[in-house]
């Protein structure tokens, strides 16, 4: 698995899922902004960006602690298999769940 910048492994997945929180917190903030503009439309995008950001967060903590799990793993076993992340599933949950706050944001 190969992220921007040839990073790969562990830490290079859980530097893309920090920054797709980043990302949903952003639009988040700007569904709340709407609404303090009186745009009563993005209240239920602004919902749904709680929803999702809460769930986003959930995931990258997740990752974070097996990411740690794994290192502890892997410093305790030298040239061992220390286990497997299942980064794929991490990577298209987040990707369905910015999907889904992309769609509230634009009205659809």
């Amino acid at each position: 698995m190969e992220f921007s910048g040839g990073d790969t492994g562990p830490e290079a997945l859980l530097k893309a899922s920090e920054e797709l929180y980043r990302e949903v917190a952003l639009e988040l903030v700007q569904a709340t902004q709407k609404l303090r503009d009186g745009e009563l439309g993005e209240v239920k995008a602004a919902v749904q960006a709680v929803k999702d950001l809460r769930a986003a967060f959930q995931l990258v903590m997740d990752e974070r602690t097996r990411v740690d799990k794994l290192r502890k793993q892997v410093a305790g076993v030298v040239g061992g298999q220390a286990g497997e992340l299942d980064f794929a599933a991490a990577r298209d949950e987040i990707g369905r769940r910015l999907a889904r706050l992309r769609d509230a944001g634009s009205g659809g």
